[in-house]
This record gives structure tokens, C-alpha cells and sequence, in this order.
């Protein structure tokens, strides 16, 4: 409708043109908010996060062995420095340095002739008395003779029986003269003690040697057999003096970087004193050492078995993750969803990882990719490859 008032002309349809378009904006806003309503359960699928690719494992029964496992430090048997009891020239070497030697084998050689000298002139003073003492003991049964008859003199008889006691003293210590001289010359070759290894040669041919010298002629080692010294913490010698009790406890060295068999032995020495200042104990395996490959000085892995654990529950050691609350592992469902299960970690064997409490055999945990998971979070099994 048009009105005409004043010759200004006001025009009546422009307010219900405006009161048709807020309706209709109004409707459009319901509609879209009724359309994204219907629409929001189909579409969350597609905002949802794909499945994580993992790689898992199962959690086995088996029979392990309780071990400990320690740095250990190779040590000879036996050390022994070779020094000269006598005094004299050095003649003659009889091995080289590093050689290995045996028992009783010939090192050393020095000049004998001052030996044999004081050897012929112990014989010879041994002579020269036993000849004097001949005739003391002859004068001595005189003069007792002579005395029971009532002929000779009391003094003439003690005075035989002194010279003729003191003569037979004398005789013995030409005895042990020559005994001395005797080991004196023995003691100009000089042997080994034992079968062992030489070290580093101190004296050589030409070097007058001095009786029991600072400074030895050579060293030997014994290593066969050998130790190998190993600490472990104080709280593992209850366990290691209990099953020592019932039966012997073997240990296993394995030389570093090296491609041989680790060497098999067993627990020989247990220390009497717990070290206060690091609060370990010291133990000793022995080892035959057939191989010679254990060498005195040399730094090797130590395995102390302890005894056999039945039925323990193993996973692989990859699966076994740490967090503020101590050790986690990410199990896998049927459902395929992964939840965090705290776990308790015993010792590792090989490589893998004794669960004393958390995980049941049979049960899939990841090993690969836990990165990427939170409890509940969907998984996708990937080829290790």
C-alpha cells in the first residue's frame, strides 16, 4: 500500500520485506544446525586416529637361570719372582722372554767353579777330621782303660774325651759344610717352580747376579689354572652363601670383542670382609684355563649362576619400558587396543627380561613403536621387516 501525504510518498512494504528475511535466516540456522546433528555420528570415524604400527611379542614360560652378571679382572694363580739364593756370574739363559716353562725346567745358569771349590774344601776339612778323630777316639778308650785299672789319671782320661768330643762336633759341622756347599752349587741353576708363563727378562749373560737382589731376575705366572676376580653387591651374598650350601655355583667369563667360547668355571673364593667403602664383597672363579685364552690382567664379563628359576615369565627386553612410576609394558588385546600394565623386572637373560609380576604367559606386548601409543590407543600389527 502507497500513502501520499505532503507530496512525500512513504512506502509500506519494506518493513515486512525486512521481518521475511530474518525468518528465513533463522530457518537456514536451524536447518543447518538439525543437518550437522544428524551428521556428526557418521563423521566421527573419519576424525578418529589411525590404528599405531607396532611390533609385539609374546610373553613365554621356560626355564631360566638366576644369574648375576659382573665386570671381572683375570688373575694368576700363582706370581712368583725369580731371585738367586748365591751370588755369581750369570753363564748361560735358557729360555726366551714369554716362553711358557715347565716345573723344574732348567732358566738360569751361573758360574759353578767358586762353588765347586768350597765344595772340595768342605770334603777335604771333613777328611782332615774325621782322620783326627780317629786318634781322639782311640786315646779316649786308652785313658779309660788306664783309668779303670787304676794306672792312668782321671785328667788324662777327660782330657781325651773332650779333644775327642770336640772332634766329633767338628765333623758334623764339616758335614753340614759340605751339605752347604753342596746346595750352593745346586743353587748356581737356577729353575722353575712351577709351569708357568715368563714375563719381562731383568738380567743377561755377563751381569754379575747378587743373592736375593732387589730387583728379580724374571717373573712367572701361573695360568693354568687361573682366577678371575669379580665384586657383587653386598645384598646378593645371602642369595650366592645359600645355594653354595647345596651345590657348587659355576661361573662364566667371556673376553670382550672376542669371537671364542666364554671360559667355564666355578666359585672357589668368597672374600671374609664386605668392602665398607663400596659395599661389595669379592668372589673368585677358577679356571682351568686348557685355552690359554684368559690372561692375567685382562678385564672379561663375569656370569655368576646362582640357581634354576621354573616357569618364569619372559619377554623380550625392548618391550620392557621405564616411567615416573617405576617399569611399564604396553599389552595388546584382542580388540587390538594396547593398555599400559606396570610390571615388575627381574634379571635379563640373553636378551630378555624375567617379569616376576605384571604379566601372565601368552600374553602380546609391543616391542617396536611405543611411542606412539597412549593407554587404549588403537594398534596395527607390522612386519618386523
Amino acid at each position: 500500500m502507497t500513502l501520499h501525504a505532503g507530496g512525500q510518498t512513504t512506502i509500506l512494504k519494506q518493513t515486512s520485506h525486512r521481518g521475511l528475511a530474518a525468518a528465513q535466516l533463522a530457518l537456514a540456522m536451524v536447518a543447518l544446525l538439525m543437518a550437522c546433528g544428524c551428521s556428526k555420528g557418521e563423521n566421527s570415524g573419519v576424525m578418529a586416529r589411525p590404528p599405531s604400527p607396532v611390533l609385539v611379542a609374546k610373553a613365554v614360560a621356560k626355564t631360566v637361570p638366576n644369574q648375576l652378571h659382573e665386570i671381572g679382572n683375570v688373575e694368576a694363580f700363582a706370581t712368583v719372582n725369580i731371585k738367586s739364593r748365591v751370588e755369581g756370574g750369570l753363564v748361560a739363559i735358557h729360555f726366551h722372554e714369554g716362553d711358557l716353562v715347565t716345573e723344574g725346567q732348567l732358566l738360569f745358569t751361573l758360574d759353578s767353579r767358586p762353588f765347586v771349590a768350597a765344595l772340595k774344601l768342605a770334603q777335604a776339612d771333613l777328611a782332615k777330621d774325621r782322620a783326627q778323630l780317629v786318634k781322639a777316639e782311640t786315646d779316649e778308650k786308652r785313658y779309660s782303660f788306664l783309668l779303670q785299672e787304676s794306672v792312668g789319671s782321671r785328667e788324662q782320661y777327660d782330657q781325651a774325651h773332650a779333644t775327642a768330643a770336640a772332634l766329633r762336633a767338628t765333623v758334623t759341622a764339616d758335614e753340614a759344610a759340605i751339605d752347604t756347599a753342596r746346595l750352593n752349587l745346586e743353587y748356581s741353576q737356577i729353575r722353575a717352580p712351577f709351569d708357568g708363563r715368563t714375563g719381562n727378562l731383568q738380567s743377561h749373560i755377563g751381569d754379575l747376579i747378587k743373592a736375593d737382589a732387589d730387583t728379580p731376575m724374571v717373573t712367572i705366572t701361573q695360568v693354568q689354572p687361573i682366577y678371575v676376580a669379580f665384586s657383587i653387591p653386598e645384598g646378593e651374598l645371602p642369595a650366592v652363601r645359600m645355594n653354595l650350601e647345596t651345590h657348587p655355583l659355576e661361573v662364566d667369563v667371556a673376553i670382550p670383542n672376542s669371537p671364542e667360547t666364554p671360559e667355564h668355571g666355578v666359585l672357589a673364593f668368597i672374600d671374609n670382609t664386605v668392602d665398607k667403602t663400596t659395599g661389595t664383597i669379592l668372589l673368585k672363579g677358577l679356571f682351568q684355563n686348557e685355552n690359554r685364552h684368559l690372561w692375567p690382567g685382562a678385564f672379561v664379563n663375569a656370569t655368576l649362576t646362582l640357581n634354576q628359576i621354573r616357569n618364569a615369565v619372559l619377554i623380550p627386553s625392548e618391550a620392557v619400558q621405564t616411567g615416573q612410576n617405576g617399569s611399564f609394558v604396553f599389552v595388546v588385546d584382542n580388540r587390538m587396543q594396547a593398555h599400559l600394565r606396570p610390571i615388575v623386572a627381574g634379571a635379563q637373560v640373553g636378551g630378555d627380561t624375567v617379569i616376576e609380576h605384571g604379566i601372565e604367559a601368552g600374553e602380546t606386548v609391543v616391542t617396536d613403536g611405543q611411542i606412539l601409543l597412549a593407554p587404549g590407543a588403537r594398534v596395527k600389527i607390522r612386519s618386523s621387516l
